[in-house]
């Protein structure tokens, strides 16, 4: 093992959303940064290899074979997964785990990890999520409200580029904003008659991470304006969306204080028994299998959920034999996401002179209203409702001859609607993560246990979604109105929708949480989590704009208390 003088001032695990923003916000502020990311160099730009290029200059017209389906069945059901991104995934069969109930884990191994995957909506928290554990009996109390955060959704909101509306609703507090995409003639008249038949159901042009009018500081940072190509899973050439390839990381670097370090797994971190704090971190090359240690005085852990318990659980040392700081026993434990299984189609008539311009990155949201402000049903907690109103392909197999052939060859198919649901789950302490004790992959690290699964309350969740949904459209006047479950016909399991959250969650009582109101170990008070891993709850919105805003607020209490000597 190299024990070289690898000596920083911090060290931050991960390369993505989270990671990103804790570089930078320890690079500004003076700190010599090491940046750890177990998978491959990706820089903004020149390693997007597919991002300029049509379907027809793919092998397979940008499909998924099915070679690439056997190969990876896990990867593969994601989304985004398909020719033109495949090299922004991990294989399968590289990456192993143990399912011991069906769990689709999701991952990107390179600089600047999923942030060039993600769908990139962002919504702020409201205390109606701060204080919904307290409220109706569940996990436990979150030790920050919606005050402690707002400056800091506000900071990153400015820095990424955020664009929607000022909505003035109180359950989705307004973001900073750029100007909105807008909603297409048949979405518009949904919105209406919702708002018709249900008053108390707004709906809003969503909230994402999108430049559309550049301000100085996207300006400084090298980005443009979204081109509304819907192409951003292979990487943004223009960094219209944000990424930590094309914003965080290179700020970081401009300061000249930031050390990315690639091809590099963090095996566990070094604790010290007389020092009582931790100093460092083990690592494997992934190429070489050499194993070094680089030392830190703050230790950010932003390997990205289920990565991030994995690594606090193999740190262990006398004093913490079942993990760093896991003295409760509850490190990996309380794993909640997001429930993402109904699912509602339909098709509108009557806007066949209608039409649209450009692929827009964004859909039409409906904030919850279910237990907003009391419990009201026979299932804790709500969803969010997600839609959009789009033609079907042009008709390339239209029949005739001449100009009715021409003329149908030129004009849209029929209007559909798709409407989602992003269902908050409950934390239950049943749904856990664990480290394998008999079977390591090949870097010496014990593969991850997955035991994860749909609950009662997420049955009816789902339920009361496919009927309230149905219900809305009926009443805008669409027709063939469809819903279905996903885990049913679409085999979609729990981590598919790529929002998994816990197991090292945020509390007031070191008793029954791992981390203070600070993202602190409150047994290691200078190792920090602020990826999803910190999450007490999950919400109903989108979590990235979340991770990042604790992320900067934990970034720069860690500096000013490194400046006092407190770490």
């Amino acid at each position: 093992m190299d024990t070289g003088e690898y000596t920083f001032d911090a060290i931050v695990i991960g390369s993505g959303i989270s990671g990103g923003w804790a570089a930078k916000e320890l690079c500004e502020k003076g700190l010599k940064t090491l940046v750890i990311e177990r998978g491959r160099m990706v820089k903004h730009v020149k390693d997007y290899p597919t991002a300029m290029l049509d379907p027809w200059q793919f092998k397979h017209h940008n499909n998924k074979t099915r070679q690439m389906v056997e190969d990876n069945p896990i990867i593969s059901k994601h989304y985004a997964f398909d020719e033109s991104t495949e090299h922004f995934y991990i294989r399968d069969d590289l990456h192993p785990y143990i399912q011991e109930k069906p769990f689709d884990w999701i991952r990107g191994y390179q600089v600047g990890g999923k942030s060039l995957l993600w769908a990139r909506q962002t919504q702020r928290w409201s205390d109606y999520e701060f204080e919904a554990p307290k409220r109706d009996g569940f996990a436990t109390d979150w030790p920050i409200r919606y005050a402690d955060l707002a400056p800091w959704y506000s900071y990153v909101e400015k820095f990424i580029g955020v664009s929607g509306n000022r909505d003035g609703l109180e359950n989705l507090p307004d973001s900073e904003v750029l100007p909105p995409f807008e909603m297409n003639a048949v979405e518009l008249h949904i919105k209406d008659k919702i708002k018709q038949e249900f008053p108390d159901r707004p709906v809003i042009i969503g909230r994402c991470a999108h430049i559309t009018k550049p301000e100085d500081i996207h300006l400084r940072q090298g980005r443009a304006t979204c081109m509304a190509r819907s192409l951003c899973q292979r990487g943004c050439p223009f960094g219209a969306y944000f990424s930590s390839n094309a914003s965080t990381l290179p700020w970081a670097e401009k300061t000249g204080n930031l050390t990315i370090q690639p091809n590099t797994v963090v095996h566990s971190i070094i604790y010290d028994e007389k020092l009582g704090r931790a100093t460092g971190v083990r690592t494997v090359d992934t190429i070489t299998k050499k194993e070094t240690i680089y030392n830190a005085h703050i230790i950010f852990v932003n390997g990205s959920t289920l990565n991030s318990n994995l690594i606090l659980l193999n740190s262990k040392s006398s004093k913490f034999p079942k993990g760093l700081g896991n003295l409760n026993s509850l490190m990996g434990r309380y794993i909640a996401f997001h429930n993402y299984r109904g699912r509602i189609t339909a098709t509108m008539e009557g806007f066949e002179d209608r039409y649209y311009y450009g692929r827009r990155p964004t859909q039409v949201f409906m904030p919850s209203f279910r237990n907003v402000y009391q419990q009201e049903t026979d299932f804790l907690r709500g969803y969010m409702i997600a839609f959009n109103a789009s033609r079907s392909s042009w008709n390339k197999s239209a029949n005739g001859i001449g100009q009715h052939l021409k003329d149908s060859l030129t004009e849209a198919g029929q209007w559909t609607i798709s409407m989602m649901m992003q269902g908050e789950t409950v934390p239950i302490y049943d749904n856990h993560i664990r480290l394998s004790t008999t079977t390591k992959d090949q870097w010496g690290v014990p593969l991850l246990i997955t035991s994860i699964d749909y609950t009662e309350n997420d049955e009816k969740l789902m339920r009361d979604f496919l009927r309230e949904g149905a219900a809305m459209l009926e009443k805008a006047g669409c027709k063939n109105i469809k819903t279905a479950d996903q885990k049913e016909v679409g085999n979609r399991n729990p981590g598919l929708e790529v929002h998994e959250m816990g197991g090292v969650r945020m509390g007031s009582d070191p008793d029954t949480s791992l981390l203070n109101k600070w993202n602190q170990l409150h047994h290691c008070k200078n190792v920090f989590v602020t990826d999803g891993a910190c999450m007490t709850s999950t919400g109903n919105q989108n979590p990235s704009l979340t991770y990042m805003a604790l992320t900067a607020r934990a970034a720069n209490y860690a500096v000013e208390e490194w400046q006092k000597g407190n770490l």
